[in-house]
């Protein structure tokens, strides 16, 4: 029986607490050879493609850049397309967001990656959803949910309406959109660059399921991640499309140890250096809604509840342009669950808020991780994995080495490339010219 085949991804991490920053190891998220090393690096892993996420505007915490924000970082297709001329193989994936750029000048700048890169060229499709963000942007202001997705999806559509012309005229009218002209590129190498989206709610997986190549996820436990992965694909057929032709990839972390006693210390260190006591204060902020400077990270959760907002996408909220604030509808409810938590466990703030937000995903040896990501992949839980390191640009380096060759050895993670473009590296069906639709 053939085994099902695991795909692979890596992100560069940037903009969370992911990255351990006080690590010796810890480089640059700015400088070329971060991104170089990175990149090189996951195609000697064969891995499908390397991820650059994107923000519009640098977060903020009760008025002053958010800590954990990256200062001059390059613009997220200006790295992808320095790294087409450093790799050979590797998919090159970035985030461009739908609500506040033009369809022509997006489907531009997604063409040319594809020309660069000789056709490994992705787009994650992500929406906006605050003021804070919107005030960056001629339009201001932002869309509420329901208009978010119908611009997103016929960004989309118009998008690769653009790409079909094989730089020929077009003349679009919906209700998002009207726009008249010639694109100014022929037919890319893979005709339409991959299609990525993220987002669990009933739209966002509707939106996956008529329209992307590959969807970003959560859900890194077995149980929710089959739930998940059976409820998408089953979608799939009503828009004509097979169970194959998306690929679900759960976001997930790795700490590996030459024993699982190790692994597991090592766990715990890197837990507590991604959550400092004043990152412990920041993940508070964004529930309570208020400074919350005065109290200790490492005494009680706070007894006071949460200040509450009628409407947290007005932009009001304390900690803004941070989309964490969404998961806190009932922030009153969180803070009880929290202090519920740290009383039954005897746990501190910051011990609260590991727990909730810097659990790993994979923790063991080497052969103890191959053997969990095999088994989450042939069990339906997901098509494989978009791997986040808690070190920049070397963290990559010790699952490539060592746990990929053991994938290898089960038979199901590749030793090369299927092909030359990434959609056929994802075994995805080719993009048939507009002539042949």
């Amino acid at each position: 029986m053939t085994k099902k085949q695991i795909h692979l991804a890596a992100h560069f991490p940037g903009v969370n607490n992911t990255t351990v920053w006080s690590d010796p190891a810890s480089g640059s998220h700015i400088d070329f050879e971060s991104f170089r090393h990175f990149a090189q690096t996951a195609e000697r892993g064969l891995f499908d493609f390397l991820f650059l996420a994107e923000g519009l505007r640098l977060r903020e915490q009760g008025g002053k850049i958010y800590d954990l924000d990256v200062m001059g970082r390059p613009d997220n297709l200006s790295i992808l397309q320095a790294m087409a001329a450093v790799t050979s193989h590797i998919g090159l994936a970035g985030t461009v967001n739908s609500t506040f750029n033009e369809p022509l000048d997006v489907a531009r700048k997604l063409a040319s990656l594809d020309f660069l890169s000789d056709g490994r060229a992705a787009w994650n499709v992500v929406t906006s959803w605050d003021e804070f963000t919107g005030e960056n942007f001629r339009r201001g202001g932002y869309l509420p949910k329901d208009k978010r997705y119908l611009r997103a999806q016929e960004m989309l559509d118009v998008i690769k309406r653009l790409w079909d012309t094989d730089g020929g005229e077009f003349d679009i009218h919906t209700d998002q959109f009207d726009i008249t002209g010639r694109f100014p590129l022929p037919r890319s190498p893979q005709g339409h660059p991959v299609i990525i989206q993220a987002g669990d709610s009933e739209d966002g997986r509707e939106f996956a399921a008529a329209s992307a190549d590959a969807i970003f996820t959560r859900h890194a436990e077995k149980t929710a991640g089959q739930e998940f992965y059976a409820d998408v694909k089953a979608r799939l057929a009503k828009f004509g499309r097979r169970h194959e032709d998306l690929k679900i990839l759960p976001a997930a972390t790795f700490v590996l140890g030459d024993t699982e006693d190790e692994a597991a210390e090592n766990a715990r260190e890197v837990q507590y250096q991604q959550v400092s006591p004043a990152t412990a204060i920041a993940f508070a902020e964004q529930v309570w809604n208020r400074d919350l400077s005065d109290v200790d990270p490492d005494g009680p959760v706070p007894a006071f509840d949460p200040k509450t907002e009628d409407d947290v996408d007005s932009g009001q909220h304390f900690s803004k342009g941070r989309a964490s604030v969404r998961m806190y509808r009932d922030p009153v409810a969180t803070a009880r669950e929290w202090r519920e938590l740290g009383e039954a466990n005897g746990w501190s703030l910051r011990e609260v808020v590991i727990a909730k937000n810097g659990r790993h995903t994979f923790v063991g040896t080497p052969e103890r991780v191959a053997e969990t990501i095999d088994d989450f992949v042939q069990s339906d839980a997901s098509d494989g994995f978009v791997l986040v390191p808690h070190i920049t640009p070397g963290g990559m380096d010790p699952f490539v080495e060592k746990v990929v060759p053991l994938l290898q050895e089960r038979g199901s993670f590749r030793t090369e490339y299927e092909g030359t473009t990434l959609r056929e590296n994802l075994g995805l069906q080719p993009v048939r010219a507009l002539s042949q639709s």
